[in-house]
């Protein structure tokens, strides 16, 4: 699975709006639906307005009708593969599970995968809302 993820995400990547950071970022998530879904990085001029590839990725499957996150694929053209930003890990962690990969990679043919718990060690989730 993680060979047709990150080949989604890198299809996500080749619609990235990045003419202010240059940075053409790509993913995919994996969904418990069994689909996947595809994003890229949308900048805007005024920056606040910029949403990274994994939350619309994220958001694009939850519109859908998806619970929950079962793969990450995280695709970059940077020297070293990037991870998700700190707004993508609270997203990413409001439907996944400590236990859910997330595969990092580049066209150069560098990859990681790791536990999103490795990625994120004490993300705040929901059921830090839920009363005891």
């Amino acid at each position: 699975m993680k060979a047709e993820l990150l080949k989604q995400a890198f299809e996500g990547q080749k619609h990235a709006h990045a003419p202010y950071s240059q940075k053409y970022i790509g993913a995919a998530v994996l969904m418990d639906n069994g689909k996947i879904y595809n994003g890229c990085n949308v900048e805007n001029a005024s920056y606040g307005g910029t949403v990274c590839a994994e939350r619309v990725a994220i958001f694009k499957a939850i519109s859908e009708g998806a619970k929950k996150i079962k793969e990450v694929a995280v695709v970059s053209n940077e020297k070293n593969p990037w991870p998700p930003c700190g707004f993508c890990r609270q997203v990413i962690a409001e439907f996944a599970s400590p236990e859910t990969m997330v595969h990092l990679a580049n066209p150069q043919g560098q990859s990681r995968s790791l536990k999103f718990t490795e990625l994120f060690p004490e993300a705040f989730e929901p059921a830090h809302l839920q009363k005891p």
